[in-house]
């Protein structure tokens, strides 16, 4: 993720010991579970690519408890929230938070192929060529027969589609020009670049679209 940022990018407050919370994993955690629990296998391993502040991942197990999930994060202090989130769970469905850069290129290579990959509002946050090698760094790291969920607001047909995703937009744009909405035509050519099979994406509340890609079997 850039460092360059609005503070109204990725907002996590400070609570209770290492844990952080995020207004917007707290709004937008049914809907995702509800969607998961449509698309998801049920059962092998799940990676979580940017876990953030680890809320996401304990609904997520709890839902889908014959998933062993891996949460995963590039910040230090969002791994030791995920992990103080992990172990209040209880969830013995959730493994040890891992260090990972979900944009550089190469870590597919290093890890053991994944069932179900998830990604939730991370591509607005970086640049297109950033954002274009976690979608092929994913399907290389699926098993055959995966699946990959990602998550966030997107344009559509090359326009912003409400006066909130317009004001967001150019907030990030103007903390730094490379990143922003990306197009939901750019996505998905990225997932067909990938191997992955997709659907029109799914609409999702707060005008924001969910891409399911599935790789062959």
């Amino acid at each position: 993720m850039t460092g360059r940022l609005p503070p109204t990018a990725s907002v996590a407050e400070a609570t209770e010991g290492m844990k952080l919370n995020a207004p917007s994993a707290l709004r937008n955690v049914d809907a995702l579970t509800n969607l998961l629990l449509e698309v998801a296998p049920t059962t092998g391993t799940a990676l979580e690519l940017a876990s953030g502040t680890g809320q996401h991942i304990v609904a997520f197990a709890q839902a889908l408890p014959g998933l062993t999930w891996h949460p995963s994060d590039l910040a230090a202090d969002r791994r030791a929230s995920i992990d103080a989130y992990r172990m209040e769970s209880a969830c013995a469905n959730i493994a040890p938070v891992r260090a990972l850069n979900a944009c550089a290129s190469g870590w597919s290579r290093d890890m053991p192929a994944q069932d179900l990959i998830v990604c939730i509002n991370l591509l607005h946050l970086v640049s297109d060529a950033a954002a274009q090698t976690l979608v092929l760094e994913a399907g290389q790291a699926l098993a055959p027969g995966g699946t990959l969920m990602l998550y966030g607001p997107f344009k559509r047909d090359g326009q912003l589609t409400s006066e909130g995703d317009a004001r967001f937009d150019a907030q990030l744009r103007a903390a730094d020009a490379a990143i922003g909405y990306k197009d939901d035509s750019t996505v998905s050519g990225w997932l067909a670049q990938a191997g992955l099979a997709s659907a029109a994406p799914v609409p999702m509340p707060a005008n924001n679209l969910a891409f399911v890609g599935r790789k062959p079997r």
